[in-house]
């Protein structure tokens, strides 16, 4: 069974955007939304990866350098100004996605199980990436037109 695997990816990945999330909100203190609303997201990534213990232990878990390569490539450092936000709320939305179809990923295992601790989990968590997705989305098309056409 490879579920082990994708526990492990899952974590790491959470532990991942939870860790981009604060970057982010450390960075781009002069746009309080986002500083508030990326540390808010963060610490919820941070419980995603709490909500996996009982299941890593009933399965195990192998660590995965995957997600410290996609957070490697996508996150070097913050960028400054308006069209810096946007690249970075561009590269969290990136991490974000990669998060919520690795959710689906283990979802499918827990449905193949029939376990229904784990579904709960997926099922919690995969709604809160959901929400993360729906923001970024949301705040990205806040931020382009004056990061790309009102900004000098």
């Amino acid at each position: 069974m490879h579920l082990a695997s994708y526990l492990g990816l899952l974590r790491d990945s959470e532990q991942a955007l939870g860790d981009a999330f604060r970057l982010v909100a450390e960075h781009h203190k002069d746009e309080p939304d986002v500083e508030h609303l990326c540390k808010v997201l963060g610490a919820q990534a941070t419980k995603h990866t709490e909500a996996l213990e009982p299941v890593v232990r009933r399965y195990g878990e192998q660590e995965d350098s995957e997600p410290e390569q996609l957070e490697a490539a996508e996150f070097g450092g913050t960028r400054e100004g308006g069209v810096g936000l946007l690249r970075d709320l561009q590269d969290l939305y990136a991490l974000a996605s990669f998060v919520d179809i690795t959710w689906t990923v283990v979802g499918q295992a827990a449905q193949g199980l029939r376990d229904q601790e784990l579904l709960d989990v997926v099922q919690a968590c995969e709604q809160e990436t959901s929400r993360q997705l729906t923001w970024l989305n949301t705040r990205i098309k806040q931020a382009a037109p004056q990061a790309l056409i009102a900004a000098k």
